[in-house]
């Protein structure tokens, strides 16, 4: 009984964080092409690449990036909290792109959705753990994974999005690439 109260607890949650996250873009397509671009925050886009790639087609130097490293590359908390906040405005221009390029705008927007999930979820573990550390003294085991995580899936919003204008709306492409 205390199993099922407690998946039911989860459950209710990640629906709670899909609907809100759902609302958040498309409350932002109120907000004009120029508007969204405004809003777009500097980010270090081919070291999140590096970080990415490296977690998502790994080499035969898998160990290579150390957490140290990767921490360094993606601005540590403050390029973080940049990621984070961009994931919005990632969605809310694939859902612009819906007015475009309806079926493709909204799966996109869709998985783009899911990988803000993870991202959010990463950062909050990061940031969960970047407290205790400082609290209780630990050690982060889990940085590296979370950091990875982060990574990818902001490579991964970045990486739909810019695939999507590009078929889309060619026209908007570079000027999306030039500002992510």
């Amino acid at each position: 009984m205390i199993l099922f109260a407690i998946v039911a607890s989860m459950t209710c949650l990640f629906v709670a964080a899909s609907v809100k996250a759902h609302v958040r873009a498309r409350r932002a397509t109120n907000v004009s092409w120029n508007g969204l671009m405004a809003k777009i925050q500097p980010v270090e886009s081919v070291a999140i690449a590096t970080i990415a790639l490296d977690h998502l087609a790994p080499t035969k130097n898998q160990l290579e990036l150390e957490p140290d490293a990767i921490w360094q590359m993606i601005g540590g908390l403050k390029g973080l909290q940049r990621m984070k906040g961009n994931a919005d405005v990632l969605i809310a221009f694939a859902v612009f792109a819906e007015r475009w390029n309806f079926h493709e705008g909204v799966i996109v927007a869709e998985r783009m959705r899911r990988d803000g999930l993870a991202l959010r979820r990463a950062v909050r573990s990061i940031e969960r753990g970047l407290f205790l550390k400082n609290i209780l003294n630990m050690r982060m085991i889990r940085l590296a994974f979370d950091l990875h995580d982060a990574a990818a899936s902001y490579y991964l919003m970045r990486q739909r999005l810019l695939v999507l204008y590009e078929t889309s709306h060619g026209r908007l492409h570079p000027y999306l690439a030039q500002a992510l």
